[in-house]
């Protein structure tokens, strides 16, 4: 996603002007576009005209509108959004309270008017238009000389950096000029790996190369850290994954992807920590309820207590057409986050997502135990053996 412009007033009214770029863009917003909101964007619109004959003539033309949005349709197979909605402004071929449906395309630029931002919409934006947040893979193909740093999301591969060293030929009786080289082209990736690496983020690091020179950098690599101490890369060890590829340019990427078992290591990195936090629910659940609540009214009860170490949440509900409801899922974001709760919101699409929308689709791990009474009171097991 591409911001174009953005302005927000302090009543937390105001518009953003963006451009979808890629397929995953349009779930985002898709998550953004609500009812009552105002679109602006360009529009193919059918007209008809009698001719002095009688004879209707039929034409389309394009136009840009902005229209008062009443319903939004989001279509999976195709990746695509129709919104339909009242024309708000005058136009010359439609005139106000007409309806219209705009469909918007990818590369096609559009604004989205708010009566109020709320901080969950703000940073869905945020995150949608910066790479380094969507990034869960990052990779590096190399050979002797050559190296593309990239970050991948789902749907697409970013180059970073392309490394070019010149790298001496080995001359009989004397490898010094080579191994000077070689340890010039491998500091200049170590450097890229640092620079643009987020480990927050990226669950994988695929080291790709023909023949050794992956090994070879891997070894580098973990030596040079284990000398000047630096904790980011030792701590994130096991995140390298090693691949054979053809060749050190971007292409060989697609030949790691086809990998059976490249796919089942990276499948769904996206979502593996929001998987890896609803089965502890339900393990916390067989195993000590008391500190695993599910349901707005628990859930926000643990919130008032300061109890929630993990929050899981949905994005469906925060497109309930109900301003008041998507207003208290939002304070309730912010209630846990004041204590330092984890917050993870789960995309309703996923399997993952679909296993917390059985549970409401609000949950909590808790840090210590609440008994909640038959008067909806809460009480620690402490306050209980007092």
């Amino acid at each position: 996603m591409k911001l174009l412009g953005q302005h927000i007033e302090n009543d937390r009214s105001g518009y953003v002007r963006l451009t979808p770029e890629q397929p995953e863009d349009m779930w985002h917003l898709y998550n953004l576009i609500l009812k009552g909101d105002q679109l602006t964007a360009s529009t193919m619109r059918g007209l008809k005209k009698e001719s002095s004959t009688g004879s209707v003539i039929s034409s389309r033309v394009w136009l840009t509108l902005t229209i008062s949005i009443e319903d939004v349709f989001f279509d999976i197979q195709a990746c695509s959004l129709h919104i339909n909605g009242r024309n708000i402004v005058e136009s010359k071929h439609v005139g106000i309270g007409q309806y219209h449906t705009l469909d918007l395309e990818m590369n096609q630029p559009f604004t989205l008017k708010k009566a109020e931002w709320d901080p969950i919409s703000l940073q869905r934006v945020k995150d949608a238009c910066d790479i380094t947040r969507q990034a869960d893979v990052a990779a590096v193909t190399m050979q002797e000389g050559l190296a593309v740093m990239c970050l991948m999301t789902q749907y697409m591969t970013v180059v970073r950096q392309r490394i070019e060293v010149p790298i001496p030929r080995k001359r009989r009786g004397s490898t010094t000029n080579y191994e000077k080289g070689v340890q010039r082209f491998y500091e200049q990736i170590y450097r890229a790996i640092k620079q643009h690496v987020d480990f927050s983020v990226v669950k994988v690091v695929i080291l790709g190369s023909p023949g050794f020179v992956r090994d070879q950098f891997f070894d580098y690599m973990m030596a040079e850290a284990v000398r000047v101490n630096d904790r980011q890369i030792i701590e994130n060890k096991p995140k390298f994954l090693r691949v054979h590829t053809s060749s050190g340019h971007k292409g060989a990427l697609e030949e790691v992807m086809r990998d059976p078992q490249i796919k089942a290591r990276l499948a769904d990195t996206k979502s593996a920590q929001e998987a890896k936090a609803i089965d502890n629910f339900y393990q916390m659940l067989n195993n000590d309820p008391d500190r695993a609540f599910y349901g707005y009214d628990d859930v926000q009860k643990a919130a008032e207590n300061g109890a929630i170490g993990t929050l899981m949440i949905t994005d469906a509900l925060f497109r309930s057409a109900d301003i008041s409801t998507r207003k208290k899922y939002i304070k309730l974001i912010e209630d846990s986050q004041a204590t330092n709760a984890e917050v993870l919101i789960f995309s309703s699409l996923h399997v993952t997502g679909e296993r917390l929308s059985q549970l409401t689709g609000v949950a909590a791990i808790l840090n210590f135990p609440l008994v909640i009474d038959s008067d909806g009171e809460c009480s620690t097991d402490e306050s209980d053996n007092k």
